[in-house]
């Protein structure tokens, strides 16, 4: 299992998981007001629709800034971020998406498999050797 090369590359690892843990649950729960809101008829649940979409779009935004720096450590390819490279014959999709199983591996599971490669990394930083 491969290791990220630091404690502040891990930190911003999972930071860019959450938030795409989150963008995808915004999605439909902005769907989901914006159907409360046609059928009951109330203009708070469009209100909370809107609130949903700004925040996913927020997520959207900062997790594009963040996550294309942050590589995987074998193939130098970023997992978190949309590239039209072709994928690992192996790698596995979460509701039709590779970022969300990465971003769900390294929540839940505090390791990921690259999309790309088809590599295991750990989520743990390299440890410096004595000289």
């Amino acid at each position: 299992m491969h290791r990220l090369p630091s404690e502040y590359t891990l930190r911003r690892f999972r930071i860019a998981s959450v938030l795409v843990l989150v963008m995808f649950l915004m999605i439909p729960t902005f769907f989901g007001f914006f159907l409360s809101g046609i059928i009951l008829g109330g203009n708070r649940w469009f209100l909370y629709a809107w609130v949903a979409l700004a925040v996913a779009l927020f997520c959207m935004v900062t997790n594009f800034l963040l996550s294309g720096r942050l590589r995987c450590p074998l193939c130098m390819v970023p997992p978190l971020a949309s590239r039209r490279c072709s994928k690992h014959r192996s790698a596995t999709k979460l509701f039709w998406s590779h970022k969300l199983k990465v971003a769900h591996s390294i929540i839940f599971r505090n390791s990921f498999r690259c999309p790309y490669c088809g590599e295991p990394t750990v989520m743990e930083a390299r440890r410096k050797r004595a000289r």
